[in-house]
Formats: C-alpha cells, sequence, structure tokens
C-alpha cells in the first residue's frame, strides 16, 4: 500500500531500526551516572549529540535533545522570549508557521505578550521586505520556517535572517520539514526539529541555542540536557534519531532530485487528468518531496477515504479532516481553496510504479466524489440579474457547488449571492472566483457573499 505521508511522519529509516536495537541492549543506563554501564552510555548520548550537531551545523554543547518537535518549539519560543523580557514583549511569526509556533504565540500573547502575523502571498511565502517591517522596536523574537509543511513552499529565511541580524532580533527555525531533505538556512539564533519527520523514531525533538543568544529556560528543570530539556533522556531513540539523520542527509541530494522528478509529474499531470484543480505552492522553491492540490466541488475527506480505499495513504489541509471543521490556517492565509484539498507527500524510496497508478486512480475518484454531490450546471435558461444561493447550513463545498450551478444563469455583469454561513465559504468562494475567472465583490453581514459573473 503506498505511503503519501511522509509529511506527517516518514516510515522508520533502517539505519534507525538497527541503531535502536543496539542501544536497547547498550545504552539502557543512566548516562549521568560514572560506573561503567553509565560511561558508555554518555558514550553513546555524547556521539549522537555531535552527529546531530553536525547536521544542524552548530557546537555540539548547543544543541539538546526533547521529547519532541513540539516541546523543542515550545521551549525555544518561551526560552527566547523570557531571555529577552528586557528588551521587549514583542513576538514575529509567519501566518503559516507549524501549530506549535502558533500555539507557543497565542499562549504569549494571552499572557499579555503581543504577537504579529506576517502575511504571506498566494505560494505561501512571506516578502522579506515585510516580514522585515515587522521587526518593530520592542521585539524579542522572530520565527519562521524553512519551508511550509502543508505545501512545501521554502521560506526565504536566509533574507529573513539577515534583516533580524540587523534589527537585532534572535530568529527561530522551524526546520522539522527541511532538515533531512537537504541544507540548513544560514543565520538562525535558535533551531527546532523533530526526529519522526527524517525517519528517526517519534518522540525525539532537537532543540538548538546559539551561543550569545539570551535565553532562560522555563519551567522546572533538572541537570539534564544543560537544564533545557528535564527528564530522564531516551537514550536509544537519540541515538536512532542521530543515526538516521546522518543517513538521510547522506543520500539527500540524490534522493531529492528522484523525488522532485516524480512531484513534477504530478503537478503537471494532475490538472491536465482532473478538471477544476488548483496546484498549490511556490512551483520552484519547495521540498523536493510534497505536493497539494485542490479540487473544487468535492470535500477532502470524501477524497481521503476514497484514495485510502485504493490503497493511497494521502493527507489533507481540508476542514472536512480536521477535528475542528475549520479552514487549514495556512490554505486561508495563501487565499487558495481549501477544500477537496489534497497533500502528497513522498518518502524516501517511492517507486515511479506507485505514483503512475495514483495518477490512474485519482480522475474516476474525483469524478465519483462529484457526482454523489451533484456538482452539474444548472439548465440553461434566460439570463437574469441577479439569483440567490440559500447555502446556510450547508458545509462546504455544498454552498460553491451551488454557486457553480447558477454562475451561468446570470448574465455577464450580474451577480450571485451566496448566503453561506459555513466558515470555510469565506475562503472558498473567493478562492472559486480567482480559479474560473468571476469577480469576488466581497463579504456583508451576516453570512452573505456576492460575486459578479465576469466570464
Amino acid at each position: 500500500m503506498p505511503y503519501f505521508d511522509a509529511a506527517s511522519a516518514a516510515p522508520l529509516h533502517p539505519v534507525a531500526r538497527q541503531a535502536l536495537l543496539a542501544a536497547l541492549d547498550e545504552g539502557w543506563a543512566d548516562p549521568a551516572r560514572l560506573y561503567r554501564e553509565g560511561r558508555r552510555a554518555r558514550l553513546l548520548l555524547d556521539a549522537a549529540r555531535e552527529a546531530a550537531a553536525e547536521a544542524v551545523g552548530c557546537r555540539p554543547d548547543e544543541l539538546v535533545f526533547t521529547p519532541s518537535g513540539t516541546r523543542a518549539v515550545h521551549s525555544g519560543v518561551s526560552g527566547a522570549l523570557a531571555g529577552r523580557r528586557r528588551v521587549g514583549r514583542r513576538l514575529v511569526v509567519s501566518a503559516v508557521e507549524h501549530s506549535s509556533v502558533l500555539h507557543a504565540g497565542e499562549a504569549h500573547a494571552a499572557a499579555d505578550g503581543e504577537l504579529v502575523e506576517v502575511p504571506v502571498g498566494r505560494t505561501g511565502a512571506v516578502d522579506p521586505a515585510v516580514f522585515a517591517a515587522a521587526l518593530g522596536e520592542g521585539t524579542a523574537l522572530a520565527c519562521l520556517q524553512t519551508a511550509n509543511h502543508e505545501v512545501g513552499t521554502e521560506q526565504p529565511v536566509a533574507e529573513v535572517a539577515a534583516a533580524c541580524r540587523a534589527a537585532g532580533v534572535p530568529l527561530l527555525v522551524d526546520a522539522a520539514q527541511s532538515l533531512g531533505r537537504g541544507p540548513v538556512p544560514e543565520g538562525w539564533s535558535l533551531l527546532a526539529a523533530s526526529a519522526h519527520k527524517w525517519g528517526g523514531p517519534a518522540g525525539v525533538g532537537l532543540l538548538a541555542v546559539r551561543k550569545g543568544v539570551r535565553f532562560a529556560p522555563q519551567g522546572p528543570s533538572d541537570e539534564r540536557e544543560s537544564g533545557r530539556s528535564p527528564g530522564f533522556e531516551n537514550l536509544p531513540a537519540i541515538v536512532a534519531a542521530a543515526a538516521s539523520l546522518r543517513a538521510v542527509r547522506a543520500g539527500a541530494a540524490a534522493e531529492g532530485a528522484r523525488l522532485r522528478a516524480l512531484v513534477d509529474r504530478i503537478r503537471s499531470r494532475v490538472p491536465e487528468l482532473v478538471p477544476d484543480v488548483e496546484v498549490v505552492g511556490d512551483p520552484v522553491r519547495r521540498l523536493p518531496h510534497l505536493v497539494t492540490f485542490s479540487c473544487l466541488y468535492v470535500d477532502g475527506e470524501t477524497l481521503l477515504s476514497a484514495l485510502d480505499r485504493e490503497g493511497f495513504s494521502v493527507s489533507s489541509g481540508s476542514s472536512c479532516t480536521s477535528s475542528t471543521l475549520t479552514p487549514s490556517h495556512v490554505l486561508r492565509a495563501m487565499g487558495v481553496l481549501s477544500e477537496g484539498n489534497v497533500r502528497i507527500s513522498l518518502p524516501d524510496g517511492t517507486e515511479e510504479a506507485d505514483v503512475d497508478r495514483f495518477l490512474a486512480v485519482l480522475p474516476g475518484v474525483v469524478a465519483a466524489a462529484r457526482d454523489r454531490l451533484g456538482a452539474a450546471p444548472a439548465p440553461a435558461a434566460a439570463p437574469v440579474d441577479e439569483v440567490v444561493v440559500d447555502a446556510l447550513g450547508k458545509r462546504c463545498p455544498l454552498p460553491v457547488i451551488e454557486l457553480a450551478k447558477v454562475i451561468g444563469t446570470v448574465r455577464v455583469g450580474g451577480t450571485v449571492v451566496v448566503l453561506a454561513d459555513d466558515a470555510a465559504a469565506r475562503l472558498d468562494i473567493p478562492a472559486w472566483c480567482e480559479m474560473r475567472g468571476q469577480e469576488y465583490v466581497g463579504e456583508a453581514p451576516p453570512h452573505t457573499y456576492t460575486v459578479r459573473r465576469t466570464a
């Protein structure tokens, strides 16, 4: 069964499995003890730290291991903010950061801090000049991911880092999606990552803090991991994480080129095979293994379930696949369609035949899902000036489907007024207009969206 969700969790790398089993036998003792077993465990921990530090590009004593990538982010944000509290209480982040960064920002704002979200363009990247302008007086910390976890767009980290350096603001970089894929951008002050993203075991994160960065760990601490990550280290998992990181980075260039060719095939073929599809994210500055596309007139949950029945494990940023039933914050910030959203992230070793079979299966899956929702245009009739669509109480994509059905019944220059109280409509109706060349007039309370027919 092809697994196409490496961005959520990569399959355990063979090197990680071997290192984990070996470390279970050799690294079970307390590395803080001076007896033989403790010294042996300490040697394993030190070697793992050196390997991870080499991959990150920092000194071993600047890097600590944490129980997860999320914990690394939370510790990095809270520690840097506390260390620079005399400078100010302003935290600057991009609007498409991982939820761990945004949750840390929300906690900071709830504690009377200031949270500033920098917008992104339609490809999902920040404008370095706009980010630099947000680094106002009192900025204690800035955060920017290396590459987006939902659409794969690489961020201009080096340019933003230069702006942060000029403003005297440390930059925390979330490198979870990219650390196993290629070079680490220059200029960061703090860096966080998560082992299960590169094929290491789950439950291991890393946090690197450059010397000279003011940092005050928050919460109870002990002597472990320089006081920055309390508790007994999961040494076998740490050893496996470091070993697999070294292994995947050694082959990243060759495997990345191979996966990029497969992703390029998906990016080009999906719009040819399936009508009314938008491939989102930057077409050039992107991760080599990840592609996201959105299909009009279908919900993500239906698509994912149908693809699962066909043997493909994929994910989505669609509101219909989340527990909150709200659109993905990434897709919302980009202003692109959220419904019918499919994210493909290929693990290392993906076969070309699996991609070809996915492309063969996808058109029928989408067509069947659209048929079930009745996504067909209304019969031709004499054009009118205005049509009102009452989609109150209906979940997206139904409001968009109803809009698409009737747009041809109004004259060019006429309007369709859509009444829709689903939160996703605020994103999906403008995105539909962008895709179909129609004019989005705007939103009026309560829950009223107006579209003018221009084509």
